[in-house]
């Protein structure tokens, strides 16, 4: 059952191929939750302190409690929109247009243009 003691064979090459993937996955993940906790500003500095001890004491169970916990946070609206070149004004008119079609009704209408605006 050692996988070493086998030499090269498919399944060892398979194994090392996702322990290397992984790898990456876990590593990126680390990346883009440390580059969350610090730019979001609803977090106390006393929380962002927990949640980095917590990063370098249990990195993989820190790592799933943070998108369990603060993944709702982990969403910036206004920036993916501006990186994807869609502001609130194109969207507004896409709901303007939908409601002249008869698609929304007007409080529908009134309801998604206040959560845009905000």
């Amino acid at each position: 059952m050692f996988f070493l003691s086998e030499g090269f064979t498919y399944r060892n090459f398979l194994i090392d191929a996702l322990t290397i993937f992984l790898f990456i996955v876990w590593f990126w993940l680390l990346i883009a939750v440390v580059s969350d906790l610090f730019r979001r500003s609803d977090i106390s500095r006393w929380a962002k302190a927990l949640w980095v001890i917590g990063l370098i004491i249990f990195p993989y169970i820190a790592i799933i409690a943070y998108l369990i916990f603060q993944g709702r946070g982990m969403v910036a609206p206004e920036n993916f929109r501006r990186a994807v070149g869609v502001g609130v004004a194109d969207e507004i008119e896409k709901l303007d247009r939908l409601k002249q079609q008869g698609t929304i009704s007007d409080a529908e209408f009134t309801r998604l243009r206040a959560r845009l605006v905000q």
